[in-house]
């Protein structure tokens, strides 16, 4: 979907485990996209969580919840000429398809990009202290530990963020903006 300035805006949902590299990429590729002219936000979970989706808890409801609020403001910023790159966990598939068959409804450029680093390599990262928490049994509910996380059987993208570097996780996102259309 094009604005009348002829800016076309996207979602790039990018999920995975917690310190899979879902925001370095996401904030990469925004850099990429800002120095060529396009209007970019990158939705980062974390800050979401902070201000959009505070109080929800981390019931299978409550993440739900989170990632159609974060879909909803993903595609009205896409509907209106914004690339908008969306580093969040998202455990969950039915959610995340509600939000692509949402964006599909009203003509939105949507991709799906599976962050795919194994569990043991994002629990040495540990970015955020979770993995060593749940070990010590200090929090429990950890995405992909001791909480589910439904992997995407059929991305529009798989990254090996564990394999690539930074830039070459993000040139293989601009790639595939390209191939489909949403420069």
């Amino acid at each position: 979907m094009s604005t009348p300035d002829g800016a076309s805006g996207a979602t790039v949902w990018l999920t995975g485990l917690p310190s899979a590299g879902k925001t370095t990429i996401a904030r990469a590729l925004a850099e990429r996209l800002r120095g060529e002219g396009h209007r970019v936000e990158v939705l980062d979970g974390d800050e979401i969580r902070e201000f959009l989706s505070a109080g929800l808890g981390f019931s299978r409801e409550d993440r739900s919840t989170n990632v159609q609020r974060i879909g909803f403001v993903a595609q009205l910023l896409a509907a209106h000429g914004v690339k908008v790159l969306v580093p969040v966990i998202a455990p969950y598939a039915d959610a995340r398809e509600a939000v692509r068959e949402r964006h599909r409804k009203q003509g939105i450029g949507y991709v799906e990009v599976h962050v795919a680093t194994p569990v043991e390599v994002c629990s040495v990262r540990d970015v955020k202290g979770l993995y060593a928490k749940q070990a010590a049994g200090e929090i429990s509910g950890l995405t992909g530990v001791d909480d589910p996380y439904e992997m995407p059987v059929d991305p529009d993208a798989r990254i090996a963020a564990h394999e690539l570097s930074i830039d070459d996780s993000a040139d293989a996102l601009y790639a595939l903006l390209g191939e489909r259309g949403l420069l």
